[in-house]
């Protein structure tokens, strides 16, 4: 594992208890100022996140109708900083580097070096990347792609920072090729999510809007950091508890963010003693939510205070899901109960009597729920929470998954799946006039599986970082380089562009803020953000480079060479104007009815949701279904404790923007283990030691994370957490969640050793 240099400074100096302020305010500015300067970063900051200016590419909360001056958090601007800088990286840079020297640098370094200037091609056998031309890095893939023998043996990875327009484009090319082979990154993260809620409600994605979580008697933060992960989500808290709402954060770490928050946009917020967010942190072991959520639906069956009306006229499944609940003698429920979540039973009971007086309940969540072996289990009992007393189709209640990249939920709308419906291939077929492929793809895990096995032999990635996003790293890199070809369309250098096929490529790629002029003039394309709201996003600054190109150009370039004159689609008239895109996307996805005028409206437009719009729920039933789901949690030998897997405050997903993390108190580094002092204490550690963390697979095979500094952490007792990607080589490719595929990196049993 590659380090940075400024890790021999790491400090470390225990977690705060407030978030955002003035702090925010001084390091949003500082790493403006430090990438980009005034002229490039002030513009791009003024539009974003504004009714018809640039949407954020980190996080995917979505905006309020009342947008406020600087409508952005510390690290949106942390992230446009990062996009709009002035460094650029082409073939002088790659031709000083290796990439044997490259793998030797940190991801950080990588992320510093600036923009991809030019196309980029490693030859087989070659040493460094070398430019080349966009017609012939096209001219590889199209060549690649027809030599093979069977569609699927190409796969196509999607990040959720692509928009809508380039996403519809892609999963039309990749079916017109076919295979439905679409990999994306939200089968490593929301896949769980969005495979109990269909199977639950209908519909895979959360039913609130934004000012239902101002209008909500309680809302439960579950498994979520938004200090950190989604910072503008605290503004919504705060006036929320401003009307009254109590809010409960459910986490085996305090996070500062749940605690007191400094809005920094208002007087109040920078010179005031702030605003205490959660009434109560409930400190759950982790992989401990299933029975917790068990434990609080037992406890209102047993009060009788449920929504009879409710549950007679819209649910299917009640009176088995009752049965089996209740049916385990209460001594031995609660034992199991306390022993998984690590709580008393008055916490557990306390939570109960809020939600009994509660009229409405939101649920929020994000990984801590959703990449666990028994993920999909425990968001089903999630939804028997809310449906026990008629929290779904009204007013301030309802599920609501905060998803963790810009547009992963409006790429899957638009068909970025291994699995699509027939309904969404029907429309497909009768708009393009030709034969989708109708068998399953691969999902995420499953490609690296195939590559293992030197099934996929082309992979192609639409942004993100494939390899430091997936589990298992060190087979993983070995996986991929079976691939006769990879190929990465990508805006900034990462750890994906090292570990290669026998040919790579790299294509350049405009993001969010670049200006995209195409012959119909000046483009803007579309993002959905978590609570299924679609709106516009145009970038503002001439792009670093003239060899940039937009996503929709490459992927139709890319057509064009591997169809020529395509008698379904006329590629070229697609990459010129996006309307005609948007025209398209009308055709064949539901609630896209007159796309192009209603995303130029102001604030866009919400999706239809049949639970939250009317209590319709699109199961096979025609109600919602309660289901059983047990209890279960993550198993840990006596020496071994529960890792899970998480962000530093200087990161986005896998992209390092620095090396702090300011409200968990860790400075100059990211190789920290942070465990129970307890915990420690028990296992003959001290606060400071240099620590291994090893795994075990099913495979019997030992999986190591070398040289940790240990550090004591008020976690919940028996667990642990690191920062990802540097633990993802403890996290098995077998090791995933049942029914979704996505790697359980949030329930890894370590045992630690001295380094």
């Amino acid at each position: 594992m590659a380090r940075d240099p400024e890790e021999r400074r790491l400090e470390t100096t225990g977690p705060k208890d407030d978030a955002a302020g003035i702090p925010a305010v001084l390091n949003s500015v500082r790493m403006a100022q430090k990438q980009a300067g005034p002229n490039r970063w002030l513009p791009v900051l003024k539009a974003l996140n504004k009714d018809g200016g640039i949407d954020c590419p980190s996080c995917a909360w979505p905006d309020p109708d009342r947008r406020r001056p600087a409508e952005f958090c510390e690290n949106g601007a942390k992230a446009i900083a990062n996009e709009v800088t002035r460094r650029s990286i082409g073939r002088d840079f790659f031709a000083e580097h290796s990439v044997a020297d490259l793998r030797r640098k940190s991801g950080y370094w990588l992320e510093q070096q600036g923009r991809l200037a030019e196309p980029l091609v490693l030859d087989e056998g070659a040493k460094h990347y070398r430019p080349i031309g966009w017609d012939e890095a096209l001219d590889i893939i199209a060549g690649e792609l027809r030599a093979l023998d069977d569609p699927d043996e190409a796969a196509f990875y999607t990040s959720g920072r692509t928009s809508n327009e380039a996403a519809f484009l892609y999963q039309l090319l990749v079916r017109r090729f076919g295979t439905n082979n679409l990999p994306d990154c939200s089968n490593m993260c929301h896949e769980s999510s969005g495979t109990a809620l269909t199977e639950t409600i209908g519909v895979g994605k959360g039913s609130v809007l934004f000012d239902d979580l101002h209008s909500s008697d309680l809302i439960l933060v579950v498994g979520q950091n938004p200090g950190t992960n989604h910072p503008r989500m605290l503004s919504a808290l705060e006036e929320a508890k401003r009307n009254g709402t109590a809010i409960v954060s459910v986490n085996p770490l305090p996070e500062a963010g749940m605690k007191r928050f400094h809005d920094p946009q208002t007087v109040r917020g920078l010179v005031g003693k702030g605003v205490d967010l959660a009434d109560e942190h409930v400190p759950v072991r982790v992989g401990g939510d299933l029975a917790l959520f068990s434990a609080l639906n037992r406890l209102i069956l047993e009060s009788g205070d449920t929504d009879a009306d409710f549950i007679d006229r819209y649910c299917n499944g009640f009176e088995a899901y009752r049965e089996e609940l209740l049916a385990e003698p209460e001594d031995e429920f609660w034992e199991t109960v306390l022993a998984h979540t690590g709580l008393d039973r008055g916490q557990i009971e306390r939570l109960a009597e809020r939600t009994r007086e509660a009229d409405s309940v939101i649920v929020c969540w994000a990984m801590g729920l959703t990449q666990h072996r028994h993920a999909v289990p425990t968001l089903r009992e999630v939804v028997n929470y809310l449906l026990l007393r008629g929290n779904i189709g009204k007013r301030g209640a309802g599920v609501c998954p905060v998803r963790g990249h810009s547009n992963v939920q409006g790429d899957r709308t638009m068909g970025i799946w291994e699995r699509p419906t027939p309904q969404f291939l029907d429309a497909l077929e009768r708009t393009f006039g030709f034969a989708p492929p109708r068998e399953p793809g691969l999902d995420t895990v499953d490609t690296l599986r195939a590559m293992k096995k030197g099934a996929v032999k082309v992979f192609m990635a639409m942004g993100g970082n494939f390899i430091a996003a997936s589990p298992d790293t060190e087979p993983t890199e070995e996986s991929i380089a079976s691939c006769r070809l990879t190929v990465q369309v990508s805006t900034k250098l990462n750890r994906s562009h090292l570990a290669t096929g026998r040919r790579a490529l790299i294509l350049p790629a405009l993001g969010r803020t670049d200006r995209d002029e195409q012959p119909a003039g000046r483009q803007f394309v579309t993002v959905e953000d978590s609570f299924g709201v679609v709106h516009s996003s145009e970038g503002r600054i001439p792009p670093l480079s003239g060899e940039m190109r937009s996503e929709p150009w490459i992927v139709t370039a890319l057509a064009q060479k591997l169809f020529g004159d395509d008698e379904h689609v006329d590629w070229a008239a697609l990459s010129e104007d996006y309307d005609r895109i948007r025209d398209l996307v009308e055709k064949v996805v539901p609630g896209f009815e007159n796309f192009n005028r209603r995303v130029r409206e102001r604030n866009g437009f919400a999706l239809p949701h049949p639970p939250r719009d009317n209590r319709a729920f699109p199961t096979a039933s025609g109600k919602a279904e309660f289901t059983a789901n047990g209890l279960t949690a993550p198993e840990a030998a006596e020496d071994e404790l529960i890792l899970q897997t998480l962000r530093s405050h200087d990161q986005f997903n896998t992209t390092v923007y620095g090396l702090n993390d300011r409200y968990r108190g860790v400075k100059h580094g990211r190789t920290v283990v942070f465990v129970h002092p307890e915990d420690a204490e028990r296992l003959g550690f001290a606060d400071g030691d240099t620590v291994d963390m090893v795994s075990t697979g099913a495979d019997g095979a030992e999986r190591r994370a070398r040289g940790f500094r240990l550090v004591h952490y008020p976690t919940a007792p028996g667990c642990a957490a690191a920062y990802y990607p540097e633990t993802n080589v403890l996290v098995p490719l077998d090791a995933v969640a049942k029914g979704s595929n996505t790697p359980a990196s949030k329930s890894i049993a370590i045992r630690l050793e001295r380094a």
